[in-house]
């Protein structure tokens, strides 16, 4: 094993063997996430003492938002925002609580009376919550997994003996037959009671339902109603069922769910009731007595694996950009240099109405261009973007000409300000050019998701009537919600049915506006026109909404 590999694996492979060497699996479960986690920490735990403090809270990371653009104005190389934090600080945080601190000295601060070191997790039971986990028996020393400097973190390894020998070959891997052997039989268990429980899709609506029942809160921070999150639920159990004995991909994946999982606004002490809620998930789809004491040890034995490594991604989003891969599902070329992509996120992916995103693709690595999110999460997990080619190549122009359906890009965390105002009953004045109104079609379509009873008026202004691509979308979604209307305002040529002029004129002869937020989406110059002409009509410069161009 080179010096560079990664820990968690290491701290798999070191747990698998601590696990073959204690019988009891709830203790088994709990001494796999201790072992793993404390890993982590790189240094020797401090002398025995008892003790029955509790970790002092760590600071908090600020959670930070990204700077301003509109969905056509903003320009920029830079990767996905990144949040403010103290890099020397040693607490990592799952945001938000500060009770809720894992890291080195998290970790170093939970010793319990026995001297063990790791996360506060006990072992998980299928029917209940957490319990205490009982003594387990001495294990053997560790097994050397390489050449010096490749031991595990704190573990000294013992010395050959100095009479001449001819050493044992080790694999470079740090793997060995039995710990294959032990990964492919704990996924056959897994595979094997998901078909027993009626398959995946079935478990996830008993999860989901059983989530719902004991921790609602958890369910509300995700995005997507219902049944998207059902859907979400049914992949990752079969994710999981196929990954099981992949260690580095199940690791990746699990932290990159962590992340997902903190950007909506999850704490990780939330999660403790889903191991239990799983295995009875799993339980309830079986046949009297088919529920065997080897699937509940697989299960319980992956949950406490899973969890401690979703606890470490999530706690690393105060310190690194978040960044989702997102697979494109539909591809629509409106006008000759203008596409409609729809995208689906692998992992749940949080965003207000209103923001943008940055977005990164394969045939342009390093460069990340901004687009508004024209969707909105109330109703699915699609993501969509309205792109205008600036060249025929560069990020836009790959989106536009080069993408189809099944290819793969990144998007990093929404960004940006606008949203719809906090006081219910203010009314919203919104005005777009060109593909500024992509966040205006999310507003629209998130007062129409949550039949909110506000009036709403999205004046859009074209040059001409070819430029009006998303009309029969922005009108359906305009007859679903209780009180919005879209006003087509065309500058050139024959209008047709809508108003022609400049948008400026059509908003200062269709009423009065200084009881409205105002939402400007568009140009630069569009932007800066719009607002004058807003203050001149009274509407005070505090109420006028857009973000900074880049």
């Amino acid at each position: 094993m080179s010096s560079g590999s990664d820990p968690h694996l290491l701290a798999l492979l070191r747990a698998i063997r601590l696990r073959q060497s204690a019988p009891d699996a709830a203790a088994a479960g709990a001494s796999d996430t201790a072992a793993a986690l404390s890993e982590l920490s790189g240094a020797e735990p401090p002398p025995e003492e008892e003790s029955d403090s509790q970790p002092t809270p760590g600071p908090v990371v600020p959670y930070g938002g990204g700077g301003g653009g509109s969905g056509s104005g903003r320009r920029s190389t830079a990767g996905p925002a990144q949040r403010p934090a103290d890099r020397g600080t040693s607490e990592l945080l799952w945001r938000g609580d500060p009770g809720a601190t894992l890291g080195r000295s998290g970790l170093a601060a939970r010793k319990t009376r026995r001297g063990a070191w790791g996360v506060p997790v006990g072992g998980v039971n299928p029917v209940g919550g957490t319990s205490a986990v009982p003594e387990i028996p001495p294990v053997a020393g560790p097994r050397p997994i390489g050449p010096s400097g490749t031991e595990f973190p704190g573990v000294v390894v013992p010395q050959p003996p100095s009479r001449p020998s001819t050493p044992t070959p080790l694999r470079q891997d740090g793997m060995d037959p039995a710990d294959d052997a032990a990964l492919r039989d704990t996924q056959r268990l897994l595979s094997t009671s998901l078909t027993f429980a009626g398959g995946s899709e079935e478990v996830a609506e008993r999860l989901w339902h059983a989530l719902y029942r004991a921790q609602p809160d958890l369910l509300s921070v995700l995005p997507g109603a219902p049944d998207t999150q059902l859907d979400q639920f049914a992949r990752a159990l079969t994710w999981l069922a196929h990954h099981l004995d992949n260690p580095p991909v199940l690791v990746a994946g699990c932290s990159a769910l962590g992340a997902a999982l903190s950007e909506c606004g999850v704490q990780w002490k939330q999660l403790d009731l889903v191991g239990a809620a799983l295995a009875e998930a799993m339980r309830a789809g079986m046949a009297p007595g088919a529920w065997r004491q080897d699937f509940d040890h697989a299960w319980r034995w992956t949950w406490q694996h899973i969890y401690g490594w979703m606890v470490h991604g999530g706690s690393l989003t105060g310190y690194q950009p978040t960044v989702w891969g997102a697979e494109v599902v539909a591809h629509e070329l409106r006008r000759p240099d203008l596409a409609v992509v729809r995208l689906r996120p692998f992992l749940p992916m949080p965003y207000r109405p209103g923001q943008y995103a940055r977005v990164e693709v394969p045939a342009v690595p390093g460069v990340w261009r901004p687009y508004s999110l024209a969707r909105t999460p109330h109703g699915d997990d699609l993501v969509e973007l309205h792109v205008r080619a600036k060249t025929e190549t560069g990020v836009s122009g790959t989106l536009v000409y080069e993408t189809g359906v099944g290819d793969q890009i990144k998007i990093g965390r929404a960004e940006g300000d606008m949203g719809l105002p906090a006081e219910p009953g203010r009314g919203v004045l919104m005005i777009a050019g060109d593909t500024g109104v992509a966040p205006m079609k999310a507003m629209l379509a998130a007062l129409a998701a949550t039949a909110d009873p506000r009036p709403a008026v999205l004046f859009w202004g074209v040059r001409d009537m070819a430029e009006l691509y998303d009309m029969p979308d922005l009108a359906d979604i305009a007859r679903a919600a209780p009180r919005a209307t879209v006003v087509p305002v065309i500058a050139e040529g024959d209008p047709g049915p809508y108003a022609s002029g400049l948008v400026t004129d059509a908003v200062a002869a269709y009423g009065e506006w200084s009881g409205h937020e105002v939402y400007l989406a568009g140009p630069p110059l569009m932007l800066a026109a719009t607002s004058a002409a807003l203050q001149q009509l009274g509407v005070a410069p505090e109420r006028i909404h857009h973000d900074t161009p880049e």
